[in-house]
């Protein structure tokens, strides 16, 4: 079998090495002009190796966690439209009162970080302050659509890119045997819907590839008409284009 099927490899290798020449600029890198994912330098030095975003769709909320807000206790129990004023619409405006904060909030570290009750182990000195805390980033969006289109592609309105596929166009990738932009999902794709993974008015290839937890991680890659014999079958047509072809 081995020896039947050797010259076919030979091909097969052949074909991908010659593909990857051909895409290589004179130094020795994929060559941006045949690949969209090519590397790129940046615009700037990089002040960071690597980013890990998270975005935890129904995680505990900034106010349980980090951002210790003292004057939720002064309206504690009152009405949100009386406590904070004008409020737009949404679809959550009979959620009831306002709730003052439930854990007791510290300030840790050299840096006088506030930390909720929650994170015992956070609070430790080495770790608190080795953390960022960002609060000065606010929006004018109360409903969960727009404001998920504005945290992922700094719009609120559908259509624009996410923020990985501005990575992607802009830096490219250097593992090129990978999507350049890969989206690990629990299972619950958040309000907004793909729009918050896409590429907007970018090329198609720079749009997440989602993998999801599921017997079939990556759509439609696996027919849905697959089965052992159709399989067989396939590769036996396979086998003998290869034949009539070599």
């Amino acid at each position: 079998m081995l020896r039947k099927c050797s010259m076919g490899f030979g091909g097969v290798a052949l074909t991908a090495l010659s593909a990857q020449a051909n895409s290589l600029n004179s130094t020795g890198r994929p060559s941006a002009t045949r690949n969209p994912l090519a590397p790129r330098p940046g615009h700037f030095p990089a002040r960071a190796k690597n980013v890990i975003f998270l975005y935890m769709d129904g995680g505990p909320s900034q106010v349980d966690t980090f951002d210790y807000k003292p004057v939720l206790e002064k309206y504690d129990g009152q009405d949100p439209r009386t406590a904070i004023g004008n409020l737009a619409p949404t679809q959550f405006d009979n959620i009831g009162k306002v709730l003052k904060n439930q854990w007791e909030f510290k300030q840790r570290g050299d840096s006088g970080t506030w930390v909720s009750e929650l994170f015992p182990y956070i609070a430790e000195r080495e770790v608190v302050d080795e953390l960022a805390v960002v609060k000065s980033m606010t929006s004018k969006f109360s409903e969960h659509t727009s404001a998920n289109y504005f945290l992922h592609t700094g719009s609120g309105f559908q259509g624009r890119p996410s923020m990985g596929a501005w990575f992607g166009y802009g830096l490219g990738t250097e593992n090129q045997d990978l999507p350049g932009f890969v989206v690990l999902n629990g299972g619950l794709i958040p309000p907004g819907g793909l729009d918050c993974f896409g590429s907007g008015f970018l090329p198609a290839a720079y749009q997440g590839s989602i993998f999801l937890p599921k017997e079939q991680p990556i759509a439609n890659v696996k027919p849905t008409e697959a089965n052992p014999k159709l399989q067989t079958n396939k590769l036996d047509v396979l086998r003998k284009l290869d034949r009539d072809s070599l």
